[in-house]
């Protein structure tokens, strides 16, 4: 057990006597020092990475993979497999390593093209780049987030489909963390949520080296960690000493016991072990060795072999492909075993898991379409989502929503539907608390594991919190659903500080996320249908607060609502200007252009609920709505109006709003930002001249 600083322990402490560095290695297994070998190599080779990671926690991932983790390099994707997450993302090479030399599809020339153009070796690990990438980490403790996710989506599979003797979802979800993952604020947002469910197929390495970028992390991380994951209802394996391969292999059957509970092990361990003047320092964190202390390491650790020469008998003792091979036919036989009992049952669990929508999918659309184009009743959007998740909750239990402690607001809860609990383990429905950032990872954890379309709800303004795993989502190009309500500036009484002015742009600034604010119950359908059926990236779905006209669709309008953008009024004859507007705006460009036809102008209204669907559609279509000869435009949306002089030209306006809001009744903040159909004509009356 270590009982000293960082500095002290590499420098073989008194009090910790871990022996003589060269002595100690020659009793580590070989397999430990590939992993450390080439993780000095690559990041040498790169001239950039973080070599200290690799190094320090190479034994705990050589006991983890080689003696418990269940998985197939041949077949990345096998449904049954562990899920393994390295959270501090930083030291990729580790995760690299491993997949290499157990038999995944990722070459020695691919290591040696670490952190280079085209590579599948990317400075962090990336989802869809490198197989048996499980999720794109860096951002600290957003994989902690998305394990505790993974480990949700198996908790609730696993009570929905197995049956009796039958475990067809029986896997564990491993993560490594570090320091930095545990300081940031999202660790405590999911890991108090996992202990809440008592998530015990989730074990977490917790590297604890004490050191980061800026050196000794004592001074400004003096949390009591382990103390803090007992309070949230974790089980904890105190002071394991990371570099005996034997306590960590003690310590991983102790996890394993099953306790209701999920398992942190504090791994006390030296950033950089092996290389003799850089271990427990800083300097091993972020850095290459160097020439000198890449051979003073080879010395130290007994490797004789050469930059990325691993022998075969490494090879051989790391080669997994066989024995998971093995167990993937193991566990086929006892599906196939599973479907001639429950054929029903195990049809949906393979549906579920490649992501396939029902068969009856299209006939739900189809019955939401026509409630919209019936609609003619002013409704807040909110309010057409929940009557949309009523519809589609009992019909596909994929569909997993939760909010971050604003359900009733939200709406994020369909009829039927109950609430996950410690004693309702059946629940389908997630209250998150005041976690919107936890949420919104975790999310993405259950998208990557597979059997779910999570979607959660906050006020919009509130996708601040959560801005970095959006991000990451679309990043990774899973089917998240973020759903934000209270849009605009309509929130109200609640004041600027709830009020969303420039969070719509903010989305919009994010590459591969659909962002759709729709402005009535069809639209809101169609967004919906959009963000369910996108199999490639993420939705965000933004609703009003306030109520909203309908619009007066046709049945031929809908196909072209799908598009993102459309004609909702063609004025006769010729249109000789256009306003462009979205959401609860859609109602007062219509009024405007009839207020303006009275007066004899032809105005076209485009209504525009989701911006990266039009820009997707070809040239003509855009060409069609939007023609580059009418050049008196008009955007209207209550939010921030940069976003939208790319649209309107140097000739055309924007109506929007550039300061923060006020507290006041909906109605009379409109009024003061110029939102009614007076004020809309006059601008559009200004550019026609």
């Amino acid at each position: 057990m270590f009982d000293c600083t960082p500095t002290q322990r590499a420098s073989h402490c008194p009090t910790c006597d871990p022996g003589d560095l060269r002595q100690l290695s020659s009793h580590q297994n070989t397999m430990a020092n590939a992993i450390r070998a080439l993780s000095m190599d690559a990041v040498q080779a790169a001239n950039s990475g973080h070599p200290g990671m690799p190094m320090g926690m190479a034994d705990i991932a050589t006991v983890l993979w080689r003696d418990f983790l269940r998985h197939n390099p041949e077949d990345p994707h096998w449904p049954a497999r562990d899920r393994f997450v390295v959270s501090n993302g930083h030291g990729s090479m580790l995760l690299y390593a491993l997949l290499h030399l157990s038999g995944y599809a990722l070459s020695l020339d691919e290591l040696r093209n670490f952190r280079q153009l085209h590579s599948k070796t990317p400075g962090h690990p990336e989802n869809g780049i490198t197989p048996g990438v499980e999720t794109t980490t860096g951002p600290l403790g957003q994989g902690l987030a998305n394990a505790v996710g993974m480990a949700l989506a198996e908790f609730m599979l696993a009570r929905r489909f197995n049956h009796g003797s039958h475990r067809v979802v029986d896997h564990y979800t491993y993560c490594f963390i570090g320091d930095g993952c545990l300081m940031e604020g999202i660790s405590h947002e999911a890991c108090s949520l996992a202990g809440s469910f008592g998530l015990d197929k989730l074990i977490v390495f917790y590297d604890d080296n004490g050191i980061s970028i800026d050196g000794e992390c004592a001074d400004w991380f003096g949390d009591d960690t382990v103390g803090r994951f007992e309070a949230y209802g974790w089980r904890v394996i105190r002071n394991v000493d990371g570099h005996s391969q034997a306590e960590v292999q003690a310590a991983i059957e102790n996890a394993r016991e099953g306790t209701g509970q999920p398992t942190l092990i504090q791994c006390k361990t030296i950033i950089g072990w092996g290389a003799p003047n850089r271990q427990g320092t800083a300097k091993a964190h972020g850095e290459p060795l160097g020439d000198e202390e890449i051979q003073a390491a080879r010395t130290e650790l007994g490797w004789t072999h050469g930059p990325f020469e691993i022998p075969d008998d490494v090879y051989a003792a790391w080669d997994a492909r066989e024995a998971g091979a093995q167990r993937q036919r193991e566990w086929q036989a006892a599906f196939e075993a599973y479907r001639r009992e429950h054929p029903e049952d195990a049809a949906e669990f393979e549906r579920r898991m490649q992501g396939a929508l029902p068969d009856h999918w299209a006939a739900l659309v189809e019955q939401l379409v026509e409630t919209g184009l019936a609609a003619d009743k002013p409704l807040a959007t909110r309010k057409a989502s929940n009557a949309i998740l009523d519809v589609l909750g009992p019909q596909m239990p994929e569909l997993l929503g939760g909010s971050a402690d604003l359900t009733p607001s939200n709406g994020t809860q369909w009829k039927g539907s109950s609430a996950l609990r410690p004693t309702d383990p059946d629940g389908n429905y997630i209250h998150y608390g005041v976690r919107e950032f936890g949420m919104s990872a975790m999310m993405n954890g259950m998208a990557l594991h597979g059997g779910f379309i999570p979607y959660g709800g906050t006020f919009l303004t509130f996708s601040d919190y959560a801005r970095n795993a959006v991000r990451m989502a679309a990043l990774m190009r899973q089917r998240s659903i973020f759903v934000y309500t209270h849009d605009s500036i309509g929130l109200g009484e609640d004041g600027p500080t709830h009020q969303a002015v420039e969070h719509t742009a903010a989305l919009r600034l994010i590459p591969q996320l659909d962002v759709w604010r729709p402005a009535d119950l069809l639209e809101s359908t169609v967004a919906w249908q959009s963000a369910i059926e996108r199999a490639d990236g993420p939705s965000a779905l933004l609703f009003t607060r306030q109520n909203v006209d309908p619009l007066p669709h046709d049945a031929d309008q809908v196909e072209a609502v799908r598009r993102g953008g459309y004609i909702a009024h063609e004025p006769e004859g010729e249109p000789e200007g256009l306003i462009i507007a979205t959401g609860s705006e859609v109602p007062l460009a219509l009024g405007a252009a009839k207020m303006l036809a009275e007066e004899g102008r032809a105005i076209r209204v485009v209504s525009m609920p989701c911006v990266e669907r039009f820009m997707a559609q070809d040239a003509d279509y855009r060409e069609q709505v939007l023609p580059a000869a009418i050049r008196s435009r008009l955007a209207v949306e209550a939010g921030v109006s940069h976003y939208w002089r790319g649209f309107v030209g140097l000739d055309g306006d924007v109506l929007g709003v550039d300061r923060f809001g006020e507290s006041a009744p909906a109605s009379e903040v409109f009024a003061l930002f110029g939102f009614d159909v007076d004020t809309v004509a006059q601008r559009m009356r200004a550019l026609l001249g």
